[in-house]
């Protein structure tokens, strides 16, 4: 049984936070930048990257350290989002209440002990990609569930498949194409499963399910005894890490600044 709480919190978001920073740096035009015991992240004013995260885990955050971590976004033409984890100290949301975020997003932090675990059977549709243009594809199109994927969009993909942590898998269907694809990083034995996405039109095959223990088994081949995703609340993808032993941990909120709010707002000094 995992118990969620303020260690747990800590490790789970520096885990993720490490892995986001690795995946940024890869990206040209990318910077980072610490604040208030978490990480500000640029990865291009429209990318999924492009974020704060673990900010408050380490203790109180003031005005003056809120407005530096605006002023890194606003100065690179992006607006201001915030993975706000409800462990976090609780002065924060106030701050950031009173300074016009709102909650856009919800999704809640899977966790799953290691110690102990038998591996599963191979997987023989899941294997390392070699083809970073191939994964970033199959990765991007389930993600944005777009028919064609924009230079931006590919970038995204490209930046994880470059990440010097990240070992990234594809699935494929029956007749050998590939559909299903899927990374993972190991941090200081927490094993981070991300980037799941799956081509709507290939989905309820198995296939997401395949690269979660195939992950699984790469974990424990380098003696992780955690294991952690993020997935949306009651989404296929929640169930399908939940009946491989996962569980919810905290859910975290997305708080994004609100356009009126950050236009009125005086500049950072």
């Amino acid at each position: 049984m995992i118990h969620s709480g303020e260690w747990l919190a800590r490790r789970l978001e520096a885990a993720e936070a490490a892995n986001d920073v690795d995946c940024t740096l890869a990206q040209p035009g990318s910077a980072v930048e610490t604040f208030g015991g978490g990480w500000a992240i640029f990865a291009g004013a429209a990318s999924p990257l492009t974020r704060a995260i673990g900010i408050g885990l380490d203790g109180p955050v003031g005005d003056a350290e809120v407005r530096r971590l605006e002023e890194f976004f606003h100065s690179r033409g992006a607006g201001v989002s915030i993975d706000f984890c409800p462990l976090a100290n609780p002065g924060l949301l106030e701050i950031l209440s009173r300074r016009g975020f709102r909650p856009a997003e919800f999704n809640n932090v899977v966790v799953r002990a290691l110690a102990g675990a038998v591996p599963y059977a191979e997987e023989p549709i899941v294997e390392r990609s070699g083809d970073g243009e191939s994964w970033a594809r199959i990765v991007g199109l389930g993600f944005f569930e777009l028919p064609e994927l924009s230079a931006d969009e590919m970038e995204v993909g490209r930046a994880i498949f470059r990440s010097r942590k990240a070992e990234c898998y594809v699935a494929r269907l029956p007749g050998g194409e590939p559909a299903a694809g899927a990374a993972l990083s190991v941090r200081d034995g927490t094993a981070v499963l991300f980037a799941d996405s799956t081509l709507p039109g290939c989905r309820r095959r198995g296939l997401h399910a395949a690269l979660i223990r195939r992950r699984l088994n790469a974990a424990l081949a380098q003696g992780c005894d955690l294991a952690a995703a993020t997935v949306f609340p009651g989404s296929a993808s929640q169930r399908n890490y939940e009946r491989l032993g996962f569980q919810v941990a905290y859910t975290k909120v997305l708080l994004i600044e609100e356009k009126d709010a950050a236009a009125d707002r005086p500049p950072a000094r």
